[in-house]
């Protein structure tokens, strides 16, 4: 079987030239990168991820930190991740945080102890004080889903504060005058951004917040069930609901439909997300695109510019969200 110091014999080039070749690195010139691979396949050598980590002291693994593994905007998120690294033939090692600060820590430990040759964070609990002193560190870390100024070339972030503004706007065009809202947990820096964007809707429509219209919740199924019962207990008229996601909006319209409510003649809801079953559950969801496949593979690409130099010419940071209008919103019935 071929080794890659018999390649770089070969090709009459250093190993660490074969192992750039072999990632992809733009420090190559064509010609060195043609002489390599026609001494690769003269060989039959097919390069594997012990041969590269000799040849460039990498080791070719990308740690990912998630809040959860189940779930489809994980789900989501993971694959964009995978698919793009593994197309530039690295590997991920995934371990989750449960948006507890002890255990986001943990994580990251973890998978600094496993020698990646960087990380991807999708982080809730710790503080922006802490990720800028774990930059400084030997391992590279690349944040996804969240903002942090100090960091903001290594952070992929929505403009989630925009994606509130949509979801609430579009009810207030639609005629909604009282609409309600389950957000997310308010430590969380995406659920606080979307409540903000909720309240800046409002504002703009000269329309007061209303305490009693607002619940948080988990972010899960059962939380926007939990939501809607609250809202309802207040005796408190509400036309539209503003989820800070899509399974909060799932609970919320199972519950309302048990108590009897129509969808969406007596309650208009809108979701966050877009996740795959948004467009099956009845009435099919109205919700705010976060691009989250999208977004893994930004930050993957990323890392794979910043650590192994690929060619990747464009890198978008900030994504926009858009507004899905499907059937669970309509004009209000006066």
């Amino acid at each position: 079987m071929a080794t890659i110091y018999q390649v770089s014999e070969l090709a009459k080039v250093s190993l660490a030239t074969v192992s750039r070749v072999m990632n992809g690195n733009a420090k190559v010139s064509d010609k060195t990168r043609e002489k390599v691979l026609l001494a690769m396949k003269e060989l039959g050598y097919r390069p594997n991820s012990i041969a590269q980590s000799l040849a460039s002291s990498r080791g070719n693994s990308i740690g990912l930190l998630v809040s959860e593994l189940h779930g489809a905007f994980f789900g989501e998120m993971m694959a964009g991740v995978e698919s793009e690294l593994r197309s530039a033939g690295k590997h991920i090692i995934v371990t989750t945080g449960h948006s507890i600060e002890e255990k986001e820590k943990e994580g990251i430990e973890f998978l600094i102890s496993r020698n990646c040759d960087a990380i991807i964070l999708h982080v809730e609990a710790v503080s922006d004080e802490y990720l800028e002193e774990l930059s400084k560190g030997k391992t590279p870390i690349f944040i996804i889903s969240r903002y942090v100024e100090n960091l903001a070339e290594q952070c992929i972030s929505l403009d989630n504060e925009l994606g509130g503004y949509l979801a609430t706007k579009s009810l207030l065009e639609l005629g909604h005058t009282d609409i309600a809202c389950i957000a997310g947990p308010q430590y969380k820096f995406d659920a606080k951004a979307r409540f903000d964007g909720y309240k800046r809707a409002l504002a703009e429509y000269n329309i007061t917040f209303n305490e009693e219209l607002f619940y948080s919740a988990d972010f899960k199924e059962t939380g926007g069930s939990e939501g809607i019962a609250h809202l309802m207990a207040q005796q408190q008229k509400f036309t539209g609901l503003v989820c800070g996601n899509d399974e909060m909006a799932s609970g919320a319209m199972n519950f309302a439909r048990e108590r009897g409510l129509s969808l969406p003649e007596d309650l208009s809801v809108v979701g966050f997300d877009d996740v795959i079953f948004a467009r099956y559950i009845h009435p099919k969801l109205t919700t705010i695109l976060n691009p989250v496949n999208e977004m893994g593979r930004m930050a993957a690409k990323l890392v794979l510019k910043q650590i192994y130099q690929t060619k990747e010419q464009t890198i978008q940071q900030v994504f926009k969200p858009s507004l899905i209008v499907r059937e669970s919103t309509q004009l209000i019935n006066r």
